[in-house]
């Protein structure tokens, strides 16, 4: 899916950036596996802790304390912010809970919000995935990838 999502990125000449929590980097590490993804993917922030996600890309200590890192509000604004600070067309942000730990009965592990950025409309999803730490983080990438590309392809037939 990562190949047809920059395939369509070069032929739109449209750029991509990434805001990452729970992946550490998987989903622009996935994307930079293709041949070409230099010409839309200039830079990408791994935002783990919740100090580099208010100084990289913007998201408020308010929203933080209000609703915690891994919220519907702190991925609307990490992506957000991760699309205006790289002044990319597309962007993608994950907040998570890849366990083993960490998990609440509002939150088990496996939640996560991704917030897609897609030529200044912003979606927020959220989903559960099961498994390991690396299978709720290899879902991450894979499903985001996924869904960014079938976002993009649905901004076409509108």
């Amino acid at each position: 899916m990562e190949e047809e999502l920059v395939k369509y990125l070069i032929e739109k000449k449209l750029t991509i950036t990434t805001a990452e929590s729970c992946t550490g980097g998987m989903i622009s590490s996935t994307i930079v596996n293709v041949p070409g993804a230099s010409w839309v993917l200039n830079e990408a922030y791994v935002t783990y802790a919740n100090e580099a996600k208010e100084k990289l890309v913007g998201v408020k200590h308010s929203t933080l304390e209000e609703f915690g890192a891994v919220s519907e509000e702190t991925a609307y604004e990490m992506v957000r912010g991760a699309a205006k600070s790289a002044g990319a067309d597309i962007a993608v942000a994950v907040t998570g809970i890849a366990g083993p730990d960490g998990g609440t009965p509002d939150k088990p592990v496996g939640t996560v919000y991704a917030g897609y950025y897609v030529k200044g409309k912003i979606t927020v999803e959220r989903y559960n995935f099961d498994g390991d730490r690396y299978a709720v983080r290899k879902a991450t990438t894979d499903t985001t990838i996924k869904r960014l590309y079938e976002l993009l392809l649905d901004l076409e037939t509108v």
